[in-house]
């Protein structure tokens, strides 16, 4: 079962987000999502456990615990929708809607 948590404190790291729900059953991984430029916690993250009731109970009692003085949210995963411009190579920057346009 895929979990996404969010509202994590920015000095979590991937080793602390495993600590939080290994009490409930064995974590294959756990993710904390960074920011590319900064390198920076962007306070969300994915948790992946083998038992889909462990992971079930793991939302039920950690969605609103409080961890580093904020309040979780955690609920099952959605899968990536499939939408228009998953291959950047169909993306266009020249559109409308663009800042990014060039002007001849």
């Amino acid at each position: 079962m895929n979990i996404y948590v969010a509202n994590l404190s920015f000095e979590l790291r991937d080793e602390d987000l495993k600590e939080l729900f290994v009490s409930f059953g064995e974590v294959s991984s756990a993710r904390i999502i960074v920011d590319k430029m900064t390198d920076r916690s962007r306070g969300f993250g994915f948790v992946e456990m083998t038992d889909d009731a462990a992971g079930r109970k793991a939302i039920a009692e950690l969605n609103g615990a409080t961890v580093e003085g904020r309040p979780l949210k955690v609920n099952e995963a959605n899968p990536k929708p499939e939408g228009k411009f998953n291959n950047p190579s169909e993306r266009n920057y020249n559109n409308s809607q663009s800042y990014n346009q060039t002007i001849y």
